[in-house]
């Protein structure tokens, strides 16, 4: 390995998948500011995710809609005087 271009603060760190609440363990320099006692009695690093391979349609087979901070509804909005939206909302 070269030296110099690796960061320092590799260590383990626990990343929490938010969907599905799962968590796992692995090494990591991702900054973060939480932190969360592990099954084995240590306090780790804790970094949260709104999609992980647990929750990824892909591994899980499953469609599902992530909506963070609203950016489906704000997206209607923007959009609903065009298209389908306003031809369905006029009708209703």
């Amino acid at each position: 390995m070269q030296k110099g271009i690796h960061p320092k603060e590799y260590r383990f760190v626990i990343f929490q998948d938010l969907s599905t609440n799962k968590t796992f363990r692995t090494r990591s320099c991702a900054p973060t500011k939480d932190t969360i006692t592990w099954d084995d009695g240590q306090e780790y690093p804790l970094v949260k995710l709104e999609i992980s391979s647990e929750s990824h349609p892909f591994f899980t087979g499953k469609m599902k809609f992530v909506d963070t901070a609203g950016r489906i509804d704000k997206f209607n909005k923007k959009f609903a005087k065009f298209g389908k939206f306003a031809n369905k909302e006029k009708s209703e």
